[in-house]
């Protein structure tokens, strides 16, 4: 099982990442190359407490879809709505400079996969309380997800 506790599976994300150029071509979605950049830089940072999301949780989100995200080897579906704050249209962060933006992203990567850790987990939007090991497994899926999103 992938994980960015596991220092291969990281590193090959990051290799991935760093084949990212701001004309990559999506599959599916709305996001620009360097939007999903910063989505994804805003997801870690709400993930450590650095950025505030608002919550969508619920007794079904908490249990069976958040087992079934983290741990049935499926892709994720595309098309899921993001919340506003982690929406570069909406309230998420604007892009800026494509080069700055991506290594920004792969230090929070970084970050936010090194013990010891300087931050609390705190909770996810929609899966609510999440353990280190879940927070790994979903920092990797959700970064692998928005790669594959540019045939990356």
């Amino acid at each position: 099982m992938k994980t960015l506790g596991n220092e291969m599976n990281r590193r090959d994300l990051l290799r991935r990442l760093q084949q990212l150029t701001p004309d990559s071509q999506r599959r599916w979605g709305k996001m620009s190359p360097h939007q999903m950049v910063c989505h994804l830089t805003d997801s870690f940072k709400a993930a450590t407490g650095e950025k505030a999301v608002s919550l969508k949780s619920n007794l079904l989100s908490r249990t069976v879809v958040r087992w079934i995200a983290l741990y049935i080897p499926l892709p994720w579906p595309h098309g899921v709505p993001t919340r506003p704050e982690m929406d570069q249209n909406q309230g998420g962060t604007r892009p800026l400079d494509f080069d700055r933006d991506v290594e920004a992203l792969e230090l929070m990567i970084e970050r936010f996969s090194t013990a010891p850790r300087n931050f609390q987990w705190h909770r996810h939007p929609l899966f609510d309380e999440m353990s280190e090991r879940d927070w790994l497994r979903w920092g990797y899926l959700h970064t692998d997800h928005h790669l594959r999103q540019f045939r990356l």
